[in-house]
């Protein structure tokens, strides 16, 4: 009898998140047999020269097969059409999963096609690098990060007890909540600070030559710090944005009205204010290092 977590664990996306799985498991021993998918032929072939994984498959319907757990690393648009693709050939009593980080999305798109007989754990593993691909993987990247799921109504708890253990192996802490509350959470925290940084840099290449060439040569550590996170990849963060649009735009929303009000506090001299917000800002920088977040 085999004391590890899962028999045959397929990774659908073999991107950071996926690759950094791959490892975490192998280091781990999390499953028996780790079965690797991707849609680029290319990212597959990395994954194997590396050694990521045990079996390399194109197909993901035959990725899945046999397998009792799989868990979907590629970008939430494609959730959809991989559903459909793999749901004949899930096993029954197999664990399904994501990484995906618009949970409403994921469990609107992949619930519909997912047989009675296979547990459905959806997750978000709040966790990365702006690198991306087979080779951007690390076995600690969940370390100390946090992985939240979000189980619909009537899961079977210990298939989401095995989900929470793996993560809590990767090295994450666990939560639960509700879907539609997660998407909300992450808006602020990740998705339109990413919306932000994406905006800001393009704007910087927008401007005349002779000014971009200055910004570039002269980039401040903040202005560093958002090409850090505009150097993400761009198909995924596509997907959270359309398919988060709503408690993204929401939130837009919220920090234009406060972006406005700080400018009108630096035209008008009103230092009293900007002093406060950036006190607060300063607060929320502690205690994110107090809790060992930053």
């Amino acid at each position: 009898m085999s004391d590890k977590l899962f028999h045959r664990l397929t990774l659908i996306g073999i991107g950071l998140i996926g690759s950094s799985i791959a490892r975490g498991a192998r280091l781990h021993g999390i499953a028996q047999t780790i079965v690797i998918s991707d849609a680029s032929p290319k990212a597959l072939t990395r994954a194997e020269e590396l050694a990521l994984g045990d079996v390399y498959e194109p197909n993901p319907a035959a990725a899945v097969t046999g397998a009792d757990c799989v868990i979907l690393c590629a970008p939430v648009g494609s959730f959809a059409i991989l559903a459909e693709q793999i749901a004949p050939a899930l096993a029954p009593g197999a664990i399904l999963s994501d990484v995906g980080s618009t949970k409403q999305s994921v469990i609107r798109d992949v619930g519909p096609f997912v047989p009675a007989f296979v547990h459905f754990v959806p997750g978000h593993p709040i966790a990365g690098t702006e690198f991306s691909g087979p080779d951007a993987g690390l076995a600690d990247l969940f370390q100390g990060r946090w992985c939240l799921l979000t189980p619909p109504p009537g899961t079977d708890e210990d298939s989401v007890k095995k989900i929470e253990t793996l993560w809590q192996t990767l090295g994450a802490l666990t939560a639960k909540m509700d879907a539609a509350h997660h998407d909300r959470v992450t808006a602020i925290v990740s998705h339109l600070p990413h919306l932000i940084a994406f905006t800001i840099c393009g704007t910087a290449d927008d401007l005349a030559d002779e000014t971009r060439q200055e910004v570039l040569q002269f980039a401040a550590s903040g202005f560093r710090d958002f090409t850090r996170i505009a150097a993400s990849d761009p198909v995924m963060w596509r997907d959270i944005f359309t398919n988060n649009k709503d408690a993204l735009l929401e939130m837009f929303s919220r920090f234009s009205e406060d972006a406005q009000a700080m400018a009108r506090a630096v035209r008008w001299g009103d230092t009293d204010y900007i002093e406060d917000k950036i006190n607060r800002s300063r607060k929320i920088r502690q205690s994110l290092i107090d809790i060992k977040q930053a």
